[in-house]
């Protein structure tokens, strides 16, 4: 089997409400999605969301990525051979985390369809249980949280994310107002996305929230501040969390030396997909840290692609991977059923693709091979 035709359709997808973060407000979210075309007629699907404060990369460049260089690179090479995929592409260009995904979760997706098994079978199996996911919340006014909490619970959700590092000064304000609402019926994890800017403040900020019982801490500081972490680790007693900061395994190894985290949050659009993330949670698994699969608000390919992973992987405890109940249309059709996800044993991914809805989506197409 070799791969003979690409085909790279970039899309808006909307979104519900606003996705508040402390970086940016995204009203729809740009994506990628990718077909590959093999000689005995198999298309498998992979997906690319890239960022330019998380992957380095924009829509267009990744894009360009896929259409120039990593795509002719590997126009010909059987799927199965992911190794040697990863090779061509890494020749090809360095970084590149989301579009390199896109070409990773593709060839994941067909190996399971050429061989008849759902992805987390090739890799290794799964756990018995679901996969769950939290209720995301944007940076909002504190009021306005503790009302979607309340709806949170009601829905079924059991963890509440609330993403936190607001310029406003009211970060303390919106976990008060969100624990009185709910009491202790969820559990409430936090994540600055850089947000608080150095160390001391984030010592601060998390002092002030400890009262709260937050369950972990999730990037408070600046991504290049490896070292912050430790300062960090030696002031506080909640579990802390480094997502931005771990892209390579070079990086976790930073992490794992000055043990100055508890937990990672691994997502393939950063690292370059399954195999990579998979061999991630493999380091962090030998070296005691818990493993989360989180989120860039992919459609159900590549947020299909996070949940086999996190089904087959034990050190993966935790999944985040929500895009597809925050859009309101999207191609895929991934099922929820609050707080869990339902992955299905289809071969590969177990996502059909509606065609006619990823049309109306389209920005652009390009085509690479026959």
């Amino acid at each position: 089997m070799k791969i003979t035709k690409a085909t790279i359709t970039r899309i808006e997808v909307p979104l519900k409400e606003p996705f508040v973060v402390a970086y940016d407000t995204y009203r729809t979210m740009p994506s990628i999605v990718l077909a590959l075309e093999t000689d005995d007629g198999l298309v498998g699907y992979g997906e690319s969301v890239p960022d330019p404060h998380v992957t380095g990369e924009t829509p267009g460049g990744a894009v360009e990525a896929l259409r120039t260089e990593l795509l002719p690179a590997v126009v010909g090479l059987d799927p199965f051979d992911i190794t040697a995929i990863h090779q061509r592409m890494d020749a090809a260009m360095k970084g590149n985390g989301s579009a390199k995904a896109a070409v990773d979760i593709a060839c994941w997706d067909l190996a399971g369809k050429a061989s008849g098994r759902p992805v987390y079978s090739l890799l290794g199996g799964r756990k018995p249980e679901n996969p769950t996911i939290a209720r995301v919340m944007s940076i909002l006014p504190p009021e306005l949280l503790a009302e979607q909490a309340i709806q949170a619970r009601e829905e079924g959700f059991r963890h509440l994310k609330m993403k936190l590092g607001g310029r406003d000064g009211l970060d303390v304000e919106r976990v008060r107002a969100v624990r009185a609402a709910i009491g202790h019926d969820l559990a409430i994890r936090v994540d600055a996305n850089q947000g608080w800017d150095d160390p001391a403040t984030a010592i601060d900020m998390i002092r002030a929230l400890e009262p709260f019982g937050i369950d972990w801490v999730e990037q408070p500081i600046r991504a290049d501040d490896v070292d912050g972490f430790e300062l960090i680790r030696a002031q506080v007693g909640v579990r802390l969390m480094a997502d931005e900061a771990v892209v390579s395994q070079g990086d976790l190894a930073r992490f794992v030396k000055a043990r100055s985290v508890d937990m990672v949050n691994l997502k393939l659009q950063k690292s370059g997909g399954i195999r990579a993330c998979h061999r991630l949670a493999t380091q962090a698994e030998l070296a005691g840290f818990s493993v989360q699969i989180g989120s860039m608000l992919e459609t159900s390919i590549a947020s299909a692609a996070g949940y086999h992973l996190a089904l087959a992987h034990p050190a993966i405890v935790s999944t985040e991977l929500s895009g597809p109940v925050k859009f309101s249309r999207e191609p895929g059709n991934l099922e929820f059923r609050i707080p869990e996800v339902l992955v299905t044993d289809k071969p590969g991914l177990g996502v059909d693709v509606d065609l006619d809805v990823l049309e109306d989506l389209t920005v652009e197409r390009f085509e690479v091979g026959a």
